[in-house]
C-alpha cells in the first residue's frame, strides 16, 4: 500500500491509545515514519498492518469523516458547542465513523489550526468525508478552494443546512473584519496607546450600530 496515514489512525489499527503510540516512540518500541515540523506524526501503513496482525483489503477504504465547527470569538463558545452537537448528532445518526475538530478564529484567517490540520489530512488521503453545519463555517471566503480539493481527493463534502443563510453573518462578518483592524491597529499604534484604543472604541461602536 506505501500509504502514510495519522497517529490516530494507526492507534485505531494496533487497537491502543495515541498515547500509548507516543509512549512507545519514547521507549523506541516504535517509531514514526516522519515528524513534521509542528510534531504531527505519520506512520507507514503496511508497517502497522504487519504489527497488527490484521488482514485488510488493498481496496479497503480506510479514510474518515471529518467533523469541522468554528466561530469567530471567544464569546461563542455556546455557538461552538451547539455546531459541535449538531454535527455529532448527524454523524452518529448516518453511522459515520468521525473525528471532531473545533477551531476558535476569524473565518477570514487561512492558518487556524484545526484547518491548517483538516488540509494536511486530506492531502494525505486520511479524509473520506466532510461534513460542516453551514458553508461560512469553514471559510467566510475561500471556501470553494478547499471544496476544489476535496473533489481532486474524492472526499466528500457534506453541508448540513446548504439552504438555510445564517441570521448572523453580519453580525459575524462584522467581528472579523473588527478583529482584523484591531490587530494592525495594535501593530500601528501600540497596543496600549490612547490612539488605537480611541479607534478600537470608534468601531465596536460602529458594529454594535
Amino acid at each position: 500500500m506505501n500509504k502514510i496515514i495519522s497517529i490516530g489512525k494507526a492507534a485505531q489499527i494496533l487497537g491502543v491509545h495515541v498515547q500509548t503510540l507516543r509512549n512507545w516512540e519514547k521507549s523506541g518500541k516504535l517509531k514514526p515514519d516522519s515528524i513534521s515540523p509542528g510534531g504531527t506524526r505519520r506512520y507507514n501503513l503496511d508497517k502497522i498492518i504487519s504489527l497488527s496482525g490484521k488482514e485488510i483489503p488493498l481496496d479497503a477504504d480506510i479514510r474518515y469523516t471529518i467533523a469541522y465547527a468554528r466561530v469567530s470569538s471567544h464569546d461563542q463558545k455556546e455557538e461552538l458547542t451547539r455546531q459541535a452537537q449538531v454535527l455529532e448528532m448527524y454523524c452518529s445518526s448516518h453511522g459515520f465513523k468521525y473525528e471532531l475538530i473545533t477551531d476558535l478564529g476569524s473565518g477570514m484567517n487561512y492558518y487556524k489550526k484545526g484547518l491548517t490540520s483538516l488540509i494536511n489530512r486530506i492531502l494525505n488521503n486520511e479524509v473520506k468525508r466532510l461534513v460542516i453545519t453551514h458553508k461560512d463555517r469553514l471559510l467566510r471566503f475561500g471556501a470553494e478552494l478547499i471544496f476544489s480539493i476535496c473533489e481532486a481527493k474524492g472526499v466528500e463534502v457534506i453541508i448540513i443546512n446548504a439552504g438555510e443563510e445564517k441570521c448572523s453573518f453580519e453580525e459575524d462578518l462584522a467581528k472579523d473584519v473588527l478583529e482584523i483592524i484591531t490587530v494592525f491597529s495594535a501593530r500601528l499604534y501600540g497596543s496600549r496607546s490612547k490612539k488605537n484604543k480611541k479607534l478600537i472604541e470608534n468601531l465596536k461602536k460602529a458594529v454594535e450600530e
